[in-house]
């Protein structure tokens, strides 16, 4: 089944990022139907065009003016973007750019296209995107990667998934020399989905150097895998943490990593429900103004913090993410003790509960529907 997208097309060339199995290709081919299309995956046009990245002009010499070229896994051949930026500028062609990994593009002196170029990411389908085939339960145990939710047997393709993803992003492109440790690397990394990183702490636990495991770090987020969010500072009395958390981009991924395949356990259930929450604001974002940035807060002197800080036009949103299915006034505590952080607007609780609410200090709890709600029709902020 083919879901329809909130991804929207861009009125000029664009990058187009996203995991493996998320649905770049098959959004682009119903997008943009009469597109002519390169798809890098092919080793045989790869190996031509790696070794004489000009051999594309020819073989776009018939498209026209404002007319749509796409290359898939843009990442393969990075010089490539040379001839895109030429193309460009000097026949006004417009480019849909696809990738799964960030890495190859990200190093010096490759051509990023000066700004002729938006960025984009496509993210797991969301509740939007599902429409009646959203079942919360479902997302939390495997995810919702297209390629994974399609499939008839889910188990076997996130197992197959880890597999693909060490053996064509990280063996065959040689992102890391050391490849055993970076299998040891992963199940600690997803065991820290929604939690501080401690770079001296994982080092220890996978036996590699602390250098090696920022080195490891980057390539996760480089692969698009994982996020970083970084902690909120502010010129407050109080100094903020500094250490970023790590979140996994789906569900199903981290408790593959960590081979967990059945129902998922009370344990491992908040950590899964606020990562969904934290992927869901991001998808959204990409094509409305859900936000300018987003953090977590948690002030250094108390043991207090909130999951998710958006800010936008100089206005604070905090929300909190909570999987009790009750409601108990000990789950507002963090936004409680942000309330006096300047220009905050609102608070949210997000809760897997069904009541809808205000508090009596201007709290709002909501279930998870009322929180696609509000994303669907932009009423997110007060």
């Amino acid at each position: 089944m083919v879901y329809q997208r909130i991804t929207r097309l861009p009125s000029r060339s664009f990058f187009l990022f996203g995991v493996r199995g998320v649905g770049k290709s098959s959004w682009v081919r119903v997008t943009l139907p009469n597109a002519l299309r390169f798809d890098l995956l092919d080793e045989a046009l790869y190996h031509d065009l790696l070794a004489d990245p000009s051999l594309f002009r020819e073989l776009v010499s018939t498209v026209s003016h404002g007319d749509w070229v796409v290359i898939d896994e843009v990442q393969r051949i990075p010089t490539l973007l040379n001839e895109v930026h030429r193309l460009i500028e000097e026949r006004g062609l417009r480019f849909a750019l696809l990738g799964s990994s960030a890495r190859k593009l990200k190093t010096a002196g490759t051509n990023l296209l000066a700004g002729r170029a938006s960025r984009k990411a496509m993210y797991p389908l969301v509740p939007q995107e599902l429409s009646t085939d959203f079942i919360l339960e479902d997302v939390l145990r495997y995810g919702s990667i297209p390629l994974v939710w399609t499939a008839g047997d889910r188990r076997e393709v996130l197992e197959s998934y880890t597999q693909l993803y060490l053996r064509e992003e990280i063996r065959a492109e040689a992102i890391v020399r050391n490849l055993s440790g970076f299998v040891r690397f992963l199940p600690i990394a997803a065991l820290l989905h929604g939690q501080t990183v401690n770079v001296t702490g994982i080092a220890r636990d996978a036996g590699v150097a602390r250098t090696t495991v920022t080195g490891y770090l980057d390539v996760l987020e480089d692969t698009l895998l994982t996020w970083r969010l970084p902690a909120f500072e502010a010129k407050l009395r109080v100094r903020e943490r500094r250490r970023p958390k790590l979140y996994w981009v789906d569900s199903g991924l981290v408790r593959a990593v960590k081979r967990q395949f059945g129902p998922v356990s009370v344990e491992e259930r908040g950590a899964l429900f606020e990562g969904w929450v934290l992927s869901l604001l991001r998808a959204h974002a990409e094509e409305q103004s859900v936000f300018d940035t987003i953090h977590y807060w948690a002030p250094a002197e108390s043991n207090t913090e909130v999951d998710f800080l958006l800010s936008r036009d100089n206005e604070y949103l905090a929300i909190e993410v909570k999987a009790a299915r009750r409601y108990n006034t000990v789950l507002l505590k963090g936004l409680r003790a942000i309330n006096d952080l300047p220009h905050l607007v609102r608070r949210i609780l997000i809760y897997d509960g069904a009541r809808v609410f205000r508090t009596e200090d201007g709290i709002d709890v909501w279930p998870v529907k009322q929180l696609l709600e509000a994303l669907q029709t932009g009423a997110l902020w007060p």
